[in-house]
């Protein structure tokens, strides 16, 4: 159990539980850092074969933890998602959600060269040993456009299954809101075009966002506290040929 900074009293009631058996591994955050990084914590410390990630807010059914997990132990998937735009039994809540998700899944299936149909869903499990390989960094809802982007880079093989799903109301108690919607467009952009582990065909893209975040960072002092003079403008003008260099000839090469 990782509690992400609580303030509703789960912090006080945990430790007696862990005493009886019930929690094999506790962990407390310092402070509230979000969805994305209680989940890095946990899955640094899971044990098992295969680790899924599901809301607690059952939305999504336990029960049919059993049919994502059969393409895995046949050997067939490292990775399987439980997709809520596959034909499985799901209760009709907001158009509009709808369309966000399939252009959020659309956009990451663009840069991943994937054909999901549901990148969003919170219903993910992946084989252990893989999961704790992926370089994840994302602290908030990013983690799942980041753990797509890194499981294609990785060339894991993912399956993609038809789940139930029981949506939340607003007035039940659903928090995602447009912002949401922004943001998960920075993340699908920020974790498939930049990165040590982007694509070769990425690279190109890469090129470009380095060398103006190079050309945006203030020169350093030289030897004789110099700041940005005209040893400074070289070093960054160097900077960038070295970036745009690299990237050409990662794109020249044939893919490995």
């Amino acid at each position: 159990v990782v509690d992400d900074g609580s303030t509703d009293g789960t912090r006080d009631l945990l430790p007696a539980l862990e005493n009886e058996g019930l929690i094999d591994t506790l962990v407390f955050q310092p402070r509230n850092q979000g969805k994305g990084a209680a989940l890095r914590t946990g899955f640094q410390h899971a044990t098992g074969d295969v680790v899924v990630v599901q809301d607690a807010d059952l939305e999504y059914d336990p029960m049919e933890f059993p049919i994502l997990l059969e393409p895995i132990l046949a050997g067939k998937a490292d990775a399987v998602y439980g997709s809520r735009f596959l034909g499985g039994p799901h209760r009709v809540l907001f158009f509009w959600h709808s369309v966000g998700n399939r252009f959020l899944t659309l956009l990451s299936n663009m840069l991943t060269d994937l054909n999901l149909t549901d990148m969003e869903t919170c219903y993910k499990m992946v084989r252990r040993e893989l999961l704790q390989s992926l370089p994840l960094s994302a602290d908030r809802f990013g983690i799942e456009p980041e753990l797509t982007a890194r499981l294609s880079q990785s060339g894991a093989r993912l399956y993609e299954l038809p789940i139930s799903y029981h949506g939340r109301s607003y007035a039940e108690g659903k928090k995602i809101g447009w912002r949401d919607g922004v943001s998960a467009i920075w993340s699908i952009l920020k974790y498939n075009l930049a990165g040590p582990s982007a694509p070769r065909w990425q690279r190109p893209a890469l090129a470009l966002w380095e060398a103006r975040r190079v050309l945006d960072e203030p020169a350093a002092p030289g030897p004789d506290g110099e700041s940005a003079g005209g040893a400074g403008v070289e070093g960054t003008a160097t900077r960038r040929t070295t970036v745009a260099a690299e990237a050409d000839e990662g794109a020249g090469r044939p893919s490995s």
